[in-house]
């Protein structure tokens, strides 16, 4: 390692440097121009589909206390008067037009989202010295140097920057598994892709459609947490098969449309030490990969499995927000 890495021992698994030792973009590096035009093939009848969902869904804070839904308001004008349907001739005399100005106050994960990779760190010993530190991906740590929670590093402007385009493959388990809460390891995982037929590559972003999303917009913003998770299917993030196919497939990113893409709570772990999101710290602290979470995929799923398909040109971008940990999302798949 050259001497500006920020570690001198990485996790175990991890694939810290191997991107250089200021990479702060992670697995997306997989996507370049030859990974997009080969998406872009996958444009074949010129149908788009959103994949987000209205971003005031889930609705309440019941399936997370601290995120809580958009506010949505106007401006105020220096008047003291509100930025809605107002009148320009307050301003300019003899101005026929008129104008509306809003702001919204939102948690970046309420809703369709992206984790960034200054989401979930651990406590890591990166310089053999025998005392854990607070790390992310690469050996980051995004509160160093920062300014009232602000991400001085790993933040999803890399992300923005890199734009987030290329070939989404849809794993639809809700058609294999249905309306049941299965923990989906390894070896269903494979069952599933077999089945399908799905090829998956390195750069690839993969789709879990598990049923939930469908199951939440009915919900009508009144979302039952028992029900959402006790009838759908979710990753078993311990499983260590799982994790390593994560990492010898290549794929950039993993979107799925319920609440963590991984089950929760975990699986127990064998000592008391482990990550109480597992899938979350070998995705984003050690490989860079990032998570989706709440998309919206069944309409999508749907057609796909009508027209006998499961890959996609898929638009993702987050915003463009220095600092962010993560973002809201609207994707868009194109078929």
């Amino acid at each position: 390692m050259t001497a500006k890495a920020r570690w001198s021992v990485r996790p175990a698994r991890s694939n810290w440097g191997v991107f250089g030792p200021a990479d702060q973009l992670g697995r997306l590096n997989l996507i370049g121009p030859e990974q997009v035009l080969r998406a872009a093939r996958e444009i074949r009848l010129g149908r788009s589909f959103c994949l987000s969902l209205p971003l005031d869904f889930p609705g309440g804070s019941i399936l997370n206390p601290f995120r809580r839904p958009p506010l949505l308001e106007p401006e105020i004008l220096p008047d003291g008067q509100t930025a809605f349907n107002a009148a320009a001739d307050r301003h300019v005399p003899g101005a026929t037009d008129v104008f509306s100005d809003a702001k919204a106050t939102l948690s970046l994960q309420y809703s369709t989202h992206w984790d960034g990779l200054a989401h979930v760190g651990q406590k890591f010993d990166i310089d053999g010295d025998g005392d854990d530190e607070t790390v992310y991906y690469n050996g980051f740590n995004p509160a160093e140097g920062s300014e009232s929670g602000r991400a001085a590093s790993l933040g999803v402007e890399n992300m923005a920057r890199a734009c987030v385009q290329g070939r989404g493959v849809l794993v639809d388990l809700e058609a294999h598994f249905g309306l049941r809460p299965e923990l989906v390891g390894y070896e269903h995982l494979m069952r599933v892709i077999e089945a399908d037929g799905l090829e998956i590559v390195p750069g690839d972003i993969l789709c879990l459609n598990t049923g939930y999303a469908r199951l939440l917009l009915g919900m009508n913003r009144q979302p039952d947490r028992q029900v959402l998770e006790g009838t759908t299917s979710a990753l078993d993030g311990r499983d260590a098969k799982l994790q390593d196919w994560i990492t010898d497939s290549g794929i950039a990113a993993i979107a799925a449309d319920n609440y963590a893409v991984e089950r929760l709570p975990a699986a127990k772990g064998e000592s008391e030490c482990c990550a109480s999101l597992p899938l979350h710290e070998h995705c984003l602290f050690r490989l860079g990969v990032y998570l989706g979470e709440l998309w919206y995929l069944s309409e999508l799923a749907d057609v796909l499995r009508e027209v006998g398909r499961r890959s996609f040109f898929l638009t993702a971008p987050p915003l463009r927000l220095p600092g962010a940990v993560a973002s809201p999302v609207t994707p868009v798949a194109t078929i």
